[in-house]
């Protein structure tokens, strides 16, 4: 029986990889990724206290319990595992766009080592708005929901559970303009499509503002969806950055 192989096209001097090839691939990328990850995570256990106390801050005078021995250690890795997360996102999406486009021609990996950086950035930048300014928000709400009947009290493990999944997915969805970017520049989406698609976009982010959202008043679910809103529009104006010098499609 012929051995099966996958054809990697685009650029110069590619040619046909076996399915062992790509699993040898697949394998480099994920300990890249992995070491990055480490690395990420080790540098990040010097500020983890530091971290830890900013992300309790919206407690106020409430500080949280822990109910098993082990339970500070295993939050104060969790807090720094957030911040390798957040190091080492650029190589991380580098090892995946690289392994599922290998074909990439030289002038589009260009463009991705430019994007690397923004990666970094715009993670940054939507763990800060989960931190600074969203979760703020919502543990006021929880707090004071249900005050009269019950007790709030939160062990830290639960609250910083809570907290590490909200800055990771806000995180991700902050990556928004620069993959709206990066699809335009390889010509899968257009900036008149995307335009277009506004409506139902505005419809798509208060799906995802309803399901990212901590608490289900309108007050915090708009303060989701106005800064995700506004990231669709940078993702626009990326996109027609990206299709300069094109000739004008009619759609």
């Amino acid at each position: 029986m012929a051995e099966q192989s996958l054809v990697t096209e685009g650029a110069p001097g590619d040619r046909e990889l076996t399915i062992f090839e790509h699993l040898t691939e697949l394998r480099v990328r994920m300990i890249r990724a992995t070491l990055a990850l480490v690395i990420g995570t080790l540098i990040s256990v010097v500020f983890a206290s530091q971290a830890l106390q900013i992300l309790t801050l919206p407690l106020g005078e409430q500080v949280p319990q822990t109910i098993h021995p082990t339970e500070s250690f295993v939050v104060y890795f969790k807090v720094a595992l957030i911040g390798g997360v957040t190091m080492a996102m650029p190589i991380i999406v580098y090892q995946v766009v690289a392994f599922m486009l290998p074909g990439l021609m030289p002038q589009e990996k260009k463009y991705l080592y430019f994007l690397l950086p923004g990666v970094f950035f715009c993670f940054g930048g939507g763990v800060a708005f989960a931190a600074l300014i969203m979760l703020p928000a919502a543990i006021n709400f929880m707090q004071g929901f249900l005050a009269t009947i019950v007790e709030n009290r939160w062990t830290l493990n639960n609250y910083i559970s809570f907290v590490t999944r909200v800055l990771f997915w806000m995180g991700i969805v902050f990556q928004t303009p620069l993959i709206m970017f990066f699809l335009a520049k390889l010509g899968l989406i257009t900036p008149q499509k995307l335009s277009r698609f506004r409506k139902y976009a505005v419809l798509l982010i208060a799906i995802i503002a309803a399901l990212v959202t901590p608490t289900p008043d309108p007050i915090n679910m708009m303060i989701v969806m106005i800064p995700l809103y506004l990231l669709y529009e940078v993702g626009i104006v990326l996109a027609r950055l990206a299709v300069i010098g094109r000739p004008v499609t009619t759609e």
